[in-house]
């Protein structure tokens, strides 16, 4: 049994359903302080709903400390709930093998991605005593939850202490067919609403005693679906808005409702900002004549690392070990770069394939856990090869 895959199937092994870390932060906290990394544990959020955090920093040689740039792996030791356990092939925190695969809760997303970031440390430090940077690591129990306690929190707490941060590599389950087929280097925004439409509630057979806010809202809202909001650029798709949930009604089909309440989503890109795609919004409500009230609640701003020295990089590792180009993408949901990219300005996502990832019988190919931790190490050895450099020792790191 290999390294990586001995330290995937122990993190799998702990019940570590969001907020819930059970004992995978210590777990990698101990194998972390064996190479030289000095762990601090940052909890946070109330005793009812605790999240652990986990920063952990390996300076670089001594020579080089001082001035040496710094490389975070991040990610989360929480998974999603199981669902049904009878819906299961095998218990989902006892990992089991079945041709060829690793089966377990979080064997995609994404225990396999720490236990390959970790064991790639431990690699390339045995080969190299004097790294020319510094490894972090960020761990959460908040990424699959609210993430209000996780990472923000931890991000908070360096940027005030000034710490340095040049590259971070997510961990998150990016890949489609096979391990670096598809990194991110960014993802979209996200800003969510709730508009509350204000009519006069009524008995239905007398519509002029009172005033319907379905009827009033509707031509508004078939505006906003027709809107372009930008046209999106190089890396991101157009800015989209989208209606989740409408409600109205008391539950008597002969009254007029009082108020109409819509759930939206804006998913957006560089090219939009929040205050525009707000005061565009309102601005239809208003030419409507629509009595409204509006609650704005900001998930992350939008966030691009464009191809350069690092992006090239990261995909020359993959290509060294896979043989093939990874495509760029900024597809998706959310995830904790939006927060990490406020404090460090190259964030790339690289995980395993994603294909079952918070189903029934989430499992990884063994083959894609090695090649995720050969993946990790390359990158290491090639920004340790571009860091010692001539040229780059006198321009600096990148």
């Amino acid at each position: 049994m290999s390294n990586t895959l001995q330290l995937t199937e122990q993190l799998i092994a702990e019940v570590s359903v969001t907020p819930e870390d059970a004992n995978c932060q210590a777990i990698l906290a101990k194998r972390l302080e064996a190479i030289g990394f000095q762990c601090e544990n940052m909890p946070s959020g109330p005793e009812t709903f605790r999240v652990q955090n986990l920063f952990a920093l390996r300076p670089a040689s001594a020579a080089k400390s001082a001035q040496a740039p710094v490389l975070l792996f991040a990610g989360h030791t929480d998974v999603v709930p199981t669902g049904p356990l009878k819906n299961w092939s095998s218990d989902p925190f006892t990992p089991s093998h079945r041709a060829g695969k690793l089966y377990g809760r979080g064997a995609s997303d994404m225990k396999s991605s720490l236990a390959a970031m970790v064991v790639a440390c431990e690699e390339f430090l045995a080969s190299e005593s004097q790294p020319a940077f510094a490894l972090s690591f960020l761990l959460t129990s908040d990424e699959e939850g609210p993430a209000t306690d996780g990472t923000v929190v931890v991000c908070n707490t360096l940027k005030e202490r000034g710490q340095r941060l040049d590259w971070c590599i997510v961990g998150e389950p990016t890949s489609i067919k096979v391990t670096g087929d598809m990194i991110k280097n960014g993802r979209r925004g996200t800003l969510s609403g709730k508009l509350i439409a204000k009519g006069v509630q009524g008995h239905i057979a007398y519509p002029q005693l009172a005033k319907n806010p379905i009827h009033l809202v509707t031509p508004a809202l078939a505006e906003l679906v027709a809107i372009e909001w930008d046209q999106g650029n190089a890396f991101f798709p157009p800015t989209t808005w989208q209606i989740s949930n409408i409600h109205a009604g008391t539950g008597a089909s002969n009254v007029i409702p009082g108020e109409c309440v819509i759930d939206f989503n804006f998913r957006f890109c560089t090219e939009s900002t929040v205050d525009s795609l707000q005061q565009r919004l309102k601005s239809v409500l208003d030419h409507h004549g629509i009595e409204y009230s509006l609650q704005w609640t900001l998930g992350g701003l939008p966030f691009i690392t464009p191809p350069g020295e690092f992006v090239n990089l990261v995909q020359e590792a993959i290509k060294r070990i896979n043989g093939q180009d990874a495509e760029l993408s900024t597809t998706g949901g959310t995830s904790d770069g939006r927060f990490i990219s406020q404090i460090c300005k190259e964030v790339i996502e690289l995980g395993p394939p994603n294909a079952t990832i918070h189903k029934v019988d989430e499992h990884i190919e063994l083959t894609e856990l090695e090649r995720l931790k050969e993946i990790y190490l390359q990158i290491l050895r090639g920004l340790q090869t571009h860091l010692s450099s001539p040229l780059q020792s006198q321009q600096g790191p990148a």
